[in-house]
């Protein structure tokens, strides 16, 4: 059964790219507008669920991936900064804190309409960060603009970040690997 990424995060493909199974990676079809009221961890695991199965009628036959991330902090939702600038504030405001990001996963069988959903929490805490050293961090990691929160861990924002606690480290970059592997177990699936 044809494996499918609903995703154009390079991010998740060089997580799932790990395991020796063919994919293809596709976009979704999905608005990622939080809904009014909507907590983060309904966000993540809705907006999930929605990229896999946006991909259904394209792919009738197939095991669709969907993973979303969304990150916490004094109730607000973070997303991502899209612009140095706003990316500075993000981080003036992160320094010094622990920031919870929800990443969900959704596995979709569009042939059998089995769907399986599971939620990693991961607790970033943050350095206190000069300003001088936030805007260093944008000059040598531009790409960090489209990161969740704006600390790109796999990258220089490594050095942004004192504490991960996690149970899958995968998680925080975008895919949670661990409970992929289980889903996929479970739709008959062996990984070795």
């Amino acid at each position: 059964m044809p494996l499918v990424l609903a995703s154009t995060s390079r991010f998740r493909r060089e997580i799932l790219a790990r395991l020796p199974l063919p994919f293809e990676a596709v976009a979704p079809v999905c608005d990622e507008t939080p809904l009014a009221g909507e907590s983060a961890l309904a966000t993540a695991v809705r907006l999930a669920r929605v990229k896999a199965q946006s991909l259904a009628e394209r792919h009738p036959d197939a095991l669709i991936i969907g993973s979303d991330q969304v990150a916490l902090l004094d109730d607000q939702q973070i997303g991502k900064p899209g612009t140095v600038e706003n990316g500075i504030a993000m981080l003036k405001w992160m320094s010094g804190r622990t920031v919870t990001f929800h990443t969900a996963l959704a596995l979709y069988n569009s042939a059998t309409g089995h769907l399986q959903e599971a939620v990693d929490l991961t607790h970033v805490t943050l350095r206190v960060l000069t300003d001088a050293q936030i805007t260093r961090y944008f000059e040598l990691e531009p790409d960090a603009i489209h990161c969740a929160g704006a600390a790109k861990s796999e990258g220089l924002g490594g050095a942004l970040i004192e504490k991960i606690e996690s149970t899958d480290p995968n998680a925080l970059i975008g895919l949670p690997l661990f409970a992929l592997i289980t889903m996929l177990n479970n739709e008959g699936v062996e990984i070795l």
